[in-house]
């Protein structure tokens, strides 16, 4: 993480449909678990995708993800993620997040979402309010 301080951190388990054949997560299940961990972070400051798709008729989709592998996660681990928003704009919004167990480094990743209108998907600026509960991370 660029900073010690996250601006949100969320667990989740590992369970056995998250494994492969080698007993080891999954690498596309890294994208999901950090997809959960910015959902909690945005309920975590009080808002809802399903709420904000009719309301004020927005989504957030992910445009661009890079990963980075350092060590395996296996069945039964509690992870942490760690997510913290590293630069933003009117309409996308650059997320650094990081995945542990216990002290141990398993993954880091970059995921830029960007906000699009519901029924056009056609880009659409996020709501001031919103953009402004998530401040940008400190960086050392």
């Amino acid at each position: 993480m660029h900073s010690e301080a996250a601006d949100s951190v969320f667990q989740v388990r590992v369970y056995y449909e998250d494994t492969d054949h080698g007993g080891v997560v999954y690498h596309a299940n890294y994208l999901r678990f950090m997809e959960r961990a910015r959902t909690e972070m945005l309920r975590e400051k009080g808002y809802e995708l399903d709420v904000l798709e009719r309301d004020p008729g927005i989504l957030f989709v992910v445009r661009r993800a890079h990963l980075d592998f350092r060590a395996p996660a296996r069945f039964n681990d509690l992870l942490q993620i760690k997510s913290a928003i590293i630069h933003k704009t009117p309409v996308r919004m650059h997320f650094q997040q990081d995945i542990a167990v216990k002290e141990k480094h398993l993954c880091s990743g970059e995921v830029e979402v960007v906000c699009l209108e519901a029924e056009t998907f056609r880009p659409h600026v996020i709501p001031a309010e919103l953009l402004q509960a998530f401040p940008l991370s400190v960086h050392p």
